[in-house]
């Protein structure tokens, strides 16, 4: 062969080489990335965040109406910087350390903790609502592809660090509730919401007065609640005015079937103050050594459970409380129900306002727990401490005026005679007439509860 056959033949051969790589590395319109072809965190936006999380009304955008309780945005473009490495406004994750998301540990990665709903994986620590709220769980292979991700650092780019055929397991989580046993007969009292059905695509919230048990009074230093999945919350009221009391063991809805508001219902909610309650499907909560609530012998509370089913099938709410009791002669200090209430309010039509008031206390307290109530104006609710050295200190926010937050203080807020709690309350009055303090729910309401014990 002679030198130009040669490189005639080589010419050829290159060519047809740089035809075919050209060929192999050119897609068309209609091709997508096959899934080895995207990074793990693309493929956990594509399977599990966009279909799952980021939804109307939960975490799409900042104008989502519960963005101001949870402030995490999952959409597409902006999950990745809301994750990673973020602290979570969740206050006892927060506290015990927890990011968002925390590269290499996804035993402190509140997003882990919220997908997994079987509290063995994370030695029964709970922070709030397991997630989606409502929706369809996410099968044991997803979760275990957040948890292999975040466990290799989470990163942003590159290669696939997780096994991809984990996306495709359908096995999910389903466990049987299993109610709460009541306490052993001596030592408590349990009241409960039966079971109730919760149709498709609705959330439904329910009130229904049960008497307590105890044909003399009792101190109770103790009490458990609990809830089937898929709850917001369970809050046990009493009653400010006891000569006016909802009929026994009635349901009553808050909710009609159309979604519209049950005014009987809610004219009921303005004769409530807290009592217990959580935003957790379990809780064991017991007061500091010593203190105890009185319950009066015949008492009966309003047991309010509010769930949520954003699935295709109908589901099942459920919810009890455990009172757990202690001698009169172990009990030093009597808690006692918060109930401060600003009643001068003067909320303009078409107009936004933030209204406070300060509530000085007589004697030295103790503050154990805060919530809140307003009404559909209300927009944000603020209690800051009032004078000695903490002035001026936010120790609550919630934005949420149906469903406040319950914010339990693992150290409680001293307090000297003099000092007290100030209500900081915005309201956005979108109607057309002023608007005051009333009891109605077209009227407006601020008010602080919580527990605290005298020193």
């Amino acid at each position: 062969m002679n030198s130009l056959t040669y490189n005639r033949l080589g010419l050829t051969t290159a060519v047809l080489l740089l035809l075919l790589n050209m060929g192999s590395c050119t897609k068309t319109g209609t091709d997508s990335l096959k899934p080895t072809e995207l990074a793990s965190f693309d493929l956990i936006q594509q399977k599990i965040l966009t279909p799952t999380c980021a939804t109307s009304g939960c975490h799409l955008s900042e104008k989502d109406a519960t963005f101001f309780q949870h402030g995490l945005v999952l959409a597409e473009g902006v999950a990745y910087q809301s994750l990673v490495g973020v602290d979570p406004k969740n206050r006892d994750a927060k506290t015990d350390g927890l990011k968002r998301v925390k590269a290499f540990a996804s035993q402190e990665s509140l997003l882990y903790h919220k997908l997994n709903i079987a509290a063995s994986h994370h030695t029964g620590k709970q922070y709030g609502n397991p997630m989606p709220l409502g929706g369809v769980l996410l099968s044991d292979g997803q979760i275990e592809f957040v948890r292999q991700w975040i466990d290799a650092g989470a990163p942003k780019t590159g290669n696939v660090v997780a096994g991809v055929t984990l996306l495709d397991d359908k096995t999910v989580v389903t466990t049987t509730y299993e109610p709460l046993q009541a306490p052993a007969t001596g030592t408590g009292f349990q009241m409960a919401v039966p079971s109730f059905d919760i149709q498709p695509n609705f959330e439904r919230e329910l009130f229904t007065r049960r008497i307590v048990g105890n044909t003399q009074d009792i101190y109770v230093n103790r009490y458990e609640t609990k809830m089937r999945s898929g709850s917001h919350h369970f809050v046990a009221y009493d009653f400010r005015n006891k000569s006016s009391l909802p009929n026994l063991n009635d349901t009553r809805d808050l909710r009609n079937p159309d979604n519209s508001l049950n005014i009987l219902t809610a004219l009921t909610m303005s004769n409530h103050v807290y009592l217990a309650g959580s935003q957790a499907q379990y809780q064991d909560y017991t007061f500091p050594e010593g203190a105890a609530l009185l319950i009066p012998a015949g008492a009966s509370f309003d047991l309010n459970s509010h769930f949520v089913n954003k699935t295709t099938t109908v589901m099942k709410g459920e919810a009890q409380i455990n009172l757990y009791t202690v001698d009169k002669s172990k009990v030093t200090q009597i808690v006692q129900t918060l109930d401060l209430s600003n009643t001068n309010l003067a909320i303009p039509a078409n107009g936004r306002v933030t209204l406070t008031k300060s509530f000085a206390f007589s004697k030295p307290r103790k503050v154990l727990t805060l919530t809140s109530h307003m009404h559909k104006l209300g927009e944000k609710f603020v209690v800051k401490i009032m004078g000695g050295s903490r002035n001026g200190e936010v120790v609550y926010t919630s934005t949420d005026w149906e469903h406040p937050d319950i914010i339990t203080f693992k150290t409680p807020i001293d307090l000297q005679k003099g000092e007290g709690l100030t209500s900081e309350i915005t309201y956005n009055n979108t109607t057309a007439k002023a608007v005051s303090f009333g009891l109605t729910s077209e009227d407006e309401m601020g008010i602080i509860f919580g527990y605290y014990y005298e020193n």
